[in-house]
């Protein structure tokens, strides 16, 4: 499985603040979905490129899923190019879990033979639909790893998402948020202030981030 850049850890020293991006790109997300999709990401960019400390710390990765594709490794925001996305097929949502579990794992790999500190990295799910494959394994590791505290998990239903699977999937801690209709630009506004916040802080802090919505979602009940 590839990895980041690691040329990259002698030119910037900066702790790494690690976030995936997993987007669901299936055939329902046609049309105003994956266009408003694909503006959210490019705010999220724009935003934490505007803070000088957080472009250099925080680093996004992002998979897509129907098929799944790594459309992004790791870089730091200052070298993220956003991808445009096209609606296109299933919606295989274990498979993008696993990949992007494996992929942070191997991140973590580079940080520490290269010795660069981390924060625990996010992985944000974004998704309208319901698996066509297996997802329990995926759902045990995502369990697994927020109660081993690798990673956090935020699981986000678009419109017509099966919620009752999202609820199985996400931490009890963290359940599935509801977007309100297809704002995904205050979404990644928020998603991009809590990275700012996250990586001005101490690397091994408990950093207290609002997970609760703010005007952008709810709770899935």
């Amino acid at each position: 499985m590839p990895t980041g850049n690691l040329a990259d850890f002698a030119i910037n020293q900066e702790p790494r603040c690690p976030v995936v991006l997993l987007l669901d790109n299936s055939g329902s997300m046609s049309g105003q979905p994956i266009q408003q999709l694909n503006q959210g990401v490019v705010v999220f960019k724009q935003s934490v490129d505007e803070d000088e400390l957080a472009k250099n710390r925080v680093e996004v990765a992002v998979i897509s899923f129907g098929p799944v594709v790594m459309r992004q490794d790791f870089v730091t925001i200052d070298q993220f190019v956003p991808p445009q996305l096209q609606a296109q097929d299933l919606t295989p949502m274990g498979e993008a879990i696993n990949y992007a579990l494996d992929l942070l794992e191997n991140r973590k790999a580079d940080y520490i033979n290269s010795g660069t500190q981390y924060y625990r990295p996010w992985v944000f799910l974004i998704t309208d639909g319901s698996p066509t494959d297996n997802w329990q394994n995926a759902a045990q590791r995502v369990r697994q790893g927020e109660n081993d505290k690798k990673f956090s998990f935020f699981a986000v239903g678009v419109q017509n998402a099966d919620l009752k699977i999202l609820s199985q999937i996400a931490p009890v801690s963290r359940p599935p948020l509801l977007l309100n209709g297809l704002d995904f630009k205050s979404m990644f506004l928020w998603l991009s202030q809590s990275m700012k916040q996250v990586s001005h802080s101490q690397p091994g802090a408990t950093t207290m981030v609002q997970t609760a919505p703010v005007g952008w979602g709810q709770v899935a009940t």
